[in-house]
């Protein structure tokens, strides 16, 4: 199809001040299946937002770019501002340029590199650095005051499963040319996991986004899996539940659910993936493994999904939350930076 339409109403919605996620949300309601897909939406959304007003595509001479002009720098910071496990060569594909000037933008222009798989900043603010400290050091006291601490805590995220997944560093020897191609067939999942095991996933629907009202809903979902699979847990009442600080996580409608519930949210600092065990933990060893599956189809991925999430057992569990504990140490010892190991070039 023709995405002229898109664009224009992309660029009314900007004019309107509607984010990158609102348009996207916007798009899939009106187009459905036929949408464009999330990645382009996003790079049209930053270049209205950047002054663009001709809907029609640039002309291409077959090679990628190497300009690292301001307005290439903005776009690229608008799209990882959006999603941060995006990787390089996405990136890259996205706004046609090359490898190496999408790697320079990210690391000299933006200072960003990567931690558990995700864009951060390389420098943290002395503020940021406090917090990661004071969160840590909140954390290692309660579970050394409290021997069930650890068993009682719930921790999720979403991610974005693909019929392929990027290559890891450990996956990709240096030698060899990368030769994989990105493809628009992909599912959103959500999972929620404990120290003994999975205990609720499922695949946001396509033309569906997470906001605060679907998160409320997989909230829902994930209490009731608590009262079957934990049930001394749920008699109790004193899990607790740990995510990042996306959009809908904070929104007012989750946090009157949180109020209404009971529920006990324990804080986690802005930019570190390293102390989310769904990004150092679950999502990386989930991608390595489904480099095993072909998928053409999105029932395919989640099936495939399903099958990689059961190959997990429980000491893979126990160790992930040990890990978590000794990385409340680390960060502390980092004075809250980020800590050896866990960065890297990118």
């Amino acid at each position: 199809m023709s995405f002229c339409p898109s664009r224009a109403k992309i660029q009314y919605c900007v004019k309107l001040g509607k984010s990158a996620k609102e348009t996207l949300k916007i798009l899939q309601k009106a187009y459905g299946k036929e949408a464009m897909s999330r990645s382009r939406c996003f790079v049209w959304h930053s270049r209205f937002k950047m002054g663009r007003t001709s809907l029609d595509d640039d002309g291409r001479t077959g090679r990628p770019s190497t300009s690292t002009t301001p307005e290439n720098v903005q776009e690229i910071e608008q799209i990882v501002r959006e999603d941060r496990r995006l990787t390089i060569k996405e990136i890259a594909y996205m706004v046609n340029m090359s490898f190496g000037t999408v790697q320079a933008i990210l690391t000299s222009n933006l200072n960003l590199h990567r931690v558990a798989a995700k864009f951060v900043p390389r420098l943290l603010t002395a503020e940021q650095k406090q917090q990661r400290i004071k969160v840590c050091d909140d954390l290692r006291q309660q579970a050394q005051d409290d021997p069930t601490f650890m068993s009682r805590i719930v921790t999720g995220e979403e991610i974005w499963v693909y019929d392929y997944n990027t290559e890891t560093k450990q996956q990709s020897p240096r030698l060899k040319k990368a030769r994989q191609v990105k493809s628009a067939t992909k599912s959103m999942l959500v999972v929620f996991f404990d120290i003994h095991g999975v205990l609720h996933h499922e695949f946001i629907p396509h033309s569906q986004t997470v906001n605060a009202e679907i998160y409320c809903n997989i909230l829902r979902h994930l209490r009731e899996s608590i009262r079957q699979k934990r049930p001394k847990l749920w008699r109790h009442g004193n899990w607790v539940l740990h995510h990042d600080n996306t959009s809908a996580h904070r929104g007012l409608e989750t946090q009157d659910l949180f109020a209404n519930t009971n529920t006990i949210i324990i804080p986690h600092p802005p930019y570190s993936p390293d102390l989310a065990p769904c990004d150092f933990f679950l999502f990386p060893k989930m991608k390595f493994k489904l480099k095993c599956y072909h998928c053409k189809t999105v029932e395919e991925i989640q099936n495939a999904s399903q099958l990689v999430l059961d190959t997990f057992k429980q000491q893979d569990f126990q160790r992930a939350f040990q890990t978590w504990q000794e990385r409340w140490q680390r960060c502390v010892a980092a004075q809250g930076d980020y800590f050896d190991g866990d960065g890297g070039q990118i």
